[in-house]
């Protein structure tokens, strides 16, 4: 009854236009469907459906718009790089097709800008930077231009927001493609316009409100750092984390990076089986995760499930890496030697932690287990048994330099986690006295964790120089990640 009332009227807000074989964007019943099923990754169901809106309507462009999503959760979830060279092609032919839309019609323009947004993000996974760049470039400018033409067009302001959020948190190593390209961030102004598209109400705000949902949660959690609000935001919304798998990745994904590793296990398990959804080894990934930041030795398994299975090359470095840290902690020496030959053969090095994973295999230095211990469990959300492992032990019970200032930085993020702000501050300070000329990156976490504990007690001068700290360190590990984080913070204080 919904479906068909909301199709209704999306039906007659779109201009008539005189001949039924002039292409047109006509969201039909099978084409609201299609897309909640999509944007739930219930992929297959969807793609029945948009072949039967084609066969009924060949000059409809809505389901060759919708295919887009169709392979881009594809591509971006399992980076299979022969799908990639298949469905590239794909996307310069869609993108014509949208430019035969009416002119009188928001969605000529907006389809083009979400495909191209969508590309980019699918070349960004297969580390084509240039590519990517300029997809994003090609989606700000539909999308400005349609909210200029279509102002009263809500879901503009769905992909203008977080286009212009992260925009204003480019790292430095990107700024000279985002001048060449014009792209010019504005976290306040792409906050309001995100918010105020999540609070309309009409037809099609109503219809991409789950998608609008997801960039909210991330960029919230991420770029406002705001991850208790977020957390908060989805279980308030009452979010179906059962039949909607990318309601229930984003839920398992941030819980995970939010020390709630138990949640993330706990979405999982309870995630809805049937084979209609898309089939991703990203459960494995995050199940691996949470049950090594525990120490459970079963996190093995799944390590190993999402290694034999998963195509890309996002995370494979970190996951070999991690899954050596589950064979050193139960004695295995052996394993976890093969585990680090792994990571230099295997995976990219476009992410911070593939990057960093295999700076630290090349080294060929075993961690401390104490310290190791205490860093999953600190990663879990376990800060108490984490503290407990490294309880009566100081900086002096640690030979190697780079051991020292990892103890300084970790008792501080575990103080940090059980609210024991004032102490945390201290070590993060000795953390940043001591390492901030070295290559490791607990100097620079140290600022970004003390500016945000600065910034949550209103004390926004110290935190902006704590931010600027972050940021005027280089060199070290997840350089580009942290001073992105450091830049938001500063947006968010004024600077």
């Amino acid at each position: 009854m919904y479906r068909s009332l909301l199709s209704c009227i999306i039906t007659l807000l779109v201009v008539a236009l005189p001949a039924r074989a002039n292409p047109h964007f006509r969201f039909t019943d099978k084409c609201i469907q299609a897309y909640q099923q999509i944007i739930s990754l219930k992929l297959k169901p969807a793609r029945q459906l948009l072949e039967q809106e084609k066969a009924a309507d060949p000059s409809n462009l809505v389901p060759h718009f919708l295919e887009n999503y169709i392979d881009f959760f594809h591509l971006f979830f399992n980076e299979e790089k022969r799908e990639y060279d298949r469905l590239k092609p794909l996307r310069a032919a869609r993108l014509k097709r949208m430019q035969e839309g009416p002119a009188e019609s928001p969605f000529t323009l907006f389809s083009q800008s979400i495909i191209h947004l969508q590309w980019a993000a699918i070349e960004s996974k297969f580390n084509n930077r240039w590519a990517s760049g300029w997809d994003f470039r090609d989606a700000y400018r539909l999308a400005h231009a349609n909210q200029q033409k279509f102002p009263g067009f809500t879901p503009n302001a769905m992909i203008t927001g977080p286009m212009k959020m992260v925009s204003a948190t480019i790292p430095k190593s990107m700024q000279w493609l985002a001048s060449i390209m014009g792209i010019n961030g504005n976290m306040a102004e792409g906050r309001r316009l995100l918010e105020g598209f999540l609070r309309a109400t009409d037809p099609w705000a109503r219809l991409y409100q789950q998608e609008g949902i997801f960039y909210q949660c991330y960029l919230q959690f991420y770029l406002l750092n705001q991850p208790d609000e977020a957390l908060a935001f989805i279980e308030q919304h009452r979010l179906d984390l059962v039949n909607n798998h990318l309601f229930a990745y984003m839920a398992a994904n941030l819980n995970l990076n939010n020390r709630r590793s138990q949640l993330t296990q706990q979405i999982v398990q309870r995630r809805n089986p049937s084979p209609e959804y898309l089939q991703t080894s990203v459960w494995d990934f995050e199940m691996a995760y949470a049950r090594l930041f525990h120490l459970e030795a079963d996190a093995i398994q799944y390590f190993q499930r999402f290694l034999q299975s998963f195509a890309g090359n996002f995370y494979v470095k970190d996951a070999w890496l991690k899954m050596g840290y589950a064979y050193l902690i139960a004695g295995n020496k052996a394993k976890y030697q093969y585990c680090l030959q792994q990571v230099i053969s295997r995976g990219g090095t476009a992410s911070d932690a593939d990057r960093r994973a295999l700076k630290e295999a090349r080294q060929q230095k075993e961690p401390h287990l104490l310290l190791l211990k205490a860093r999953l469990l600190n990663d879990g959300g376990y800060a108490a048994e984490g503290l407990a492992v490294l309880e009566g032990k100081t900086s002096r019970d640690f030979t190697d330099p780079a051991e020292q200032l990892e103890f300084m930085y970790r008792v501080g993020r575990l103080q940090d986690d059980l609210q024991q702000y004032d102490k945390a501050l201290q070590a993060y300070d000795a953390t940043i006295q001591t390492g901030k000329t070295r290559t490791e990156y607990f100097a620079a976490r140290a600022a970004l964790q003390a500016g945000l504990i600065c910034e949550k007690r209103g004390q926004t001068a110290r935190a902006i120089g704590y931010y600027k700290a972050c940021i005027a360190m280089q060199g070290h590990d997840f350089e580009e990640s942290l001073e992105q984080r450091a830049k938001a913070g500063l947006a968010r204080c004024g600077q």
